[in-house]
């Protein structure tokens, strides 16, 4: 929040976020000042205590669809068996540490900076992330088109988040963001790959060729003009590296598509070094 008092001490602009108010005060100045403080205080302590919230309910989510372990093939037109474009089954388990630094960072959010303004700044796209992502796995066992749709959601609001997350305290705030967006990153690319080949706009191989390669270009360009985070560009080898595995690192399949694009990765990691 900020406050400028005008002319004459009568008029205060106020603003907070990106609205700004003329205010004609008088000698009401002290508790619209109060006001206004303890509103901005409470809206922040309430998007931490809600970031918390849903970091726990998305953490959980699997609970609540313990059968889904991935698309089904019939859920495709043309069904998607072990689809060039996913990565190796144990690439998932990436879910757990995300899961885990998410809470464990919402907790210290809460506790620690729940008023910070460079967190705050962070806390709506991070929110709106999380809530899609707790209602992610119920819809993908519905509905192939309507996940990569929510998917990308989550990814676009992800990202904003981890662009606005502070510079201080990476390790509780950017840091965990970036695992998280860096996987979607893959898994939003991978997404749209499966609707390619489930719906016979493009063979298995070329749809895994072109969203492998988009995913590369895309966790390049954030990694490079993010400049921190690097969980974000390790996540992106985790799954381009799986990729890998599950085509047996087959000359003749998308492996060696996903192998340039883990190697090229390293180069903007190491510029966050800097």
């Amino acid at each position: 929040m900020r406050v400028i008092v005008g002319p004459l001490s009568k008029i205060v602009y106020a603003t907070i976020g990106i609205r700004e108010a003329a205010l004609d005060v008088n000698e009401g100045f002290p508790y619209l000042f109060a006001t206004l403080a303890n509103g901005a205080c409470l809206m922040s302590k309430s998007l931490a205590f809600l970031i918390l919230v849903t970091s726990m309910a998305f953490a959980g989510s699997p609970l609540w669809v313990p059968e889904f372990g991935g698309f089904e093939p019939y859920q495709f037109p043309i069904p998607q068996q072990n689809a060039a474009v996913q990565p190796a089954g144990y690439a998932f388990a990436i879910w757990g540490p995300i899961f885990t630094w998410l809470v464990i960072a919402a907790v210290y959010g809460l506790w620690k900076r729940a008023t910070a303004s460079t967190w705050t700044a962070m806390r709506p796209a991070l929110l709106v992330s999380l809530a899609i992502g707790t209602a992610w796995l119920p819809v993908a066992s519905l509905s192939p088109v309507w996940a990569g749709i929510l998917i990308w959601l989550m990814l676009i609001s992800s990202l904003v988040a981890l662009f606005r997350s502070p510079h201080e305290g990476q390790v509780w705030a950017s840091w965990p963001i970036g695992l998280y967006a860096g996987w979607l990153s893959a898994a939003s690319f991978a997404a749209i790959g499966l609707l390619l080949g489930g719906y016979g706009w493009a063979s298995e191989l070329t749809a895994a060729m072109i969203c492998v390669s988009l995913a590369s270009v895309l966790g390049f360009a954030i990694q490079w003009r993010l400049r921190r985070a690097p969980t974000y560009g390790i996540s992106v080898i985790w799954a381009l590296f799986a990729i890998a595995v599950a085509n047996q690192f087959a000359f003749d399949s998308v492996a060696p598509v996903a192998i340039v694009g883990a190697i090229a990765m390293l180069w903007p990691i190491y510029r966050t070094r800097g």
